[in-house]
């Protein structure tokens, strides 16, 4: 399995991302899978690879929490949990994913 956390650098959720995203890996057994972490730098790149905003989680290219209509661009991303929107998926979420 490939794991990707995509992000910006002024994001105020990715790290919290990628500590969720690590104890999720650990929860479903998957603790020996290292983390790809991806900066986007600029709009042009932000376009040019589709960027939905940060933090993003690619598993294995994929992204499993798109929705179309999310806007491409250096924008921070919003997920909806079982608790309301968040700046990051839960830990939950991210195991559901990841099994």
């Amino acid at each position: 399995m490939n794991v990707t956390l995509v992000y910006f650098g002024g994001c105020p959720n990715w790290q919290e991302a990628d500590a969720r995203l690590r104890a999720a890996l650990v929860a479903t057994g998957h603790d020996d899978v290292v983390v790809e972490h991806r900066q986007v730098t600029t709009a042009a790149e932000a376009e040019a690879v589709q960027f939905r905003g940060s933090p993003t989680i690619l598993v294995d290219g994929r992204d499993p929490f798109l929705r179309q209509d999310s806007p491409v661009g250096l924008s921070c991303r919003v997920y909806a949990t079982k608790d309301g929107l968040a700046g990051c998926p839960t830990v939950d979420d991210l195991m559901s994913v990841l099994t």
